[in-house]
């Protein structure tokens, strides 16, 4: 491990000293600061002379920022002689827009992922992409972790039995994430038909699948942003009559009045991770974070020594 060298941006420190910690590993030395014009500065500030240089920024709010902030130093690292530079992104962002679904509109994902390898990134580590596909905008090898373990272990510790569990798909594009929970947790399918008029606001139809009246409802996503379908679908589950509602997500972006509809959602319980900071006063009493470090430390690890990283979730 003495080539392996860690940096992190300023997006997420916290995250990426916890991966060190996993890894037994200092945090690498880097200053990184703004002119006084907003210009984004960035010394390395040791020797990663042909070392294996992973950098752990996550391009969350504000993604523009921590966006040009990785490749700032990605370039740095390069300059510097790095042997391979790993972007290690918890959550990509601009994810959403990967598709052209009307015209004159970019494919800004694509973009996005042509200027991190044009950086000089050799490998991208990212972790529940909204979109499976998105991989293949890169032209250099990605890897792809799911935190779907990290939340399954923290529910398999409720104890719920398998006939009062009913997963439910937010959307007709989560089914096949609702039904590997289902696979691990047991229990039921429901799907909610949803129907989007804009990027903000959605409406939820009809229930399709399992009897919800008297169960646990476990409602999955990839991430919450504004709440709005997540929070539609827990009403859903609530009016079926629902026992208890418990939501839960990969990446907690928590924007555009979200905590208030949470709140507002007579909600069990909402389990997020730490790919994305968390700030204190979003911090609620039905929320918990877990984090997922240690599976992010493994893959490094395994990325370092050629292993194969798949088997995490053999």
């Amino acid at each position: 491990m003495d080539d392996l060298k860690i940096f992190t941006g300023r997006a997420h420190p916290e995250l990426a000293k916890k991966v060190c910690d996993y890894l037994g590993l200092p945090v690498g030395r880097a200053i990184v600061g703004n002119y006084p014009d907003g210009e984004i500065s960035c010394k390395i500030d040791e020797d990663i002379r042909g070392r294996d240089v992973f950098i752990i920024q996550p391009t969350c709010p504000p993604v523009n920022d921590n966006l040009i902030e990785l490749l700032v130093m990605v370039d740095s690292c390069m300059r510097a002689s790095a042997d391979r530079i790993t972007a290690v992104m918890p959550y990509f962002g601009y994810a959403r827009q990967d598709r052209k679904d009307e015209g004159r509109v970019p494919i800004t994902a694509k973009l996005v992922a042509n200027m991190i390898t044009r950086a000089g990134t050799s490998r991208v580590l990212a972790m529940d992409l909204h979109a499976a596909q998105i991989q293949g905008f890169f032209d250099i090898p990605v890897d792809h972790l799911y935190a779907a373990p990290v939340i399954d272990d923290h529910i398999k510790a409720m104890n719920f039995s398998d006939d009062e569990l009913v997963v439910v798909s937010p959307d007709e594009g989560s089914i096949k994430r609702a039904l590997a929970h289902m696979v691990r947790l047991g229990g039921t399918l429901a799907i909610i038909d949803k129907r989007r008029s804009s990027a903000e606001k959605t409406k939820q139809a009809h229930v399709i699948g399992s009897q919800i009246e008297g169960r646990v409802a476990l409602i999955f996503d990839d991430m919450i942003s504004t709440g709005s379908s997540i929070c539609g679908a827990a009403l859903m589950m609530r009016n079926a009559g629902a026992r208890k509602i418990y939501l839960a997500a990969t990446h907690g972006l928590l924007v555009g009045g979200a905590m208030e509809r949470l709140q507002k959602a007579q909600i069990d319980g909402i389990f997020l991770t730490d790919t994305i900071p968390i700030s204190e006063e979003k911090k609620i009493p039905q929320l918990t974070v877990l984090s997922v470090a240690p599976l992010l430390g493994e893959a490094i690890k395994r990325i370092h020594r050629n292993e194969s990283v798949s088997r995490l979730f053999g």
